[in-house]
């Protein structure tokens, strides 16, 4: 039995399984992103993706990603933990 297919499949999968591991984090728009996105976020349920959105509609759109720890229940330490994945646009 020849090991050239058997090599080769396990360098495709090899090949799929670290470009999956290094592909970079699709970033959430705070200023957009509806509830059901920023409860996606790490350390953010439902109840406090609705009250980044009662904020953003009360005080307008976000300056910066840190601006979000002036949202009552989300500190600065959650904002760091999702940094890669936030965005302002």
């Amino acid at each position: 039995m020849k090991a050239t297919p058997m090599i080769a499949t396990l360098v495709l999968l090899f090949s799929l399984f670290t470009g999956f591991a290094h592909a970079e984090p699709a970033s959430i728009n705070i200023n957009t992103a509806n509830v059901e996105t920023l409860a996606s976020l790490n350390g953010i349920g439902a109840s406090k993706a609705e009250a980044i959105v009662a904020y953003r509609d009360t005080n307008g759109p976000f300056q910066s990603a840190e601006d979000l720890a002036n949202v009552k229940g989300i500190g600065a330490r959650t904002v760091q933990k999702n940094a890669d994945s936030l965005t302002v646009e």
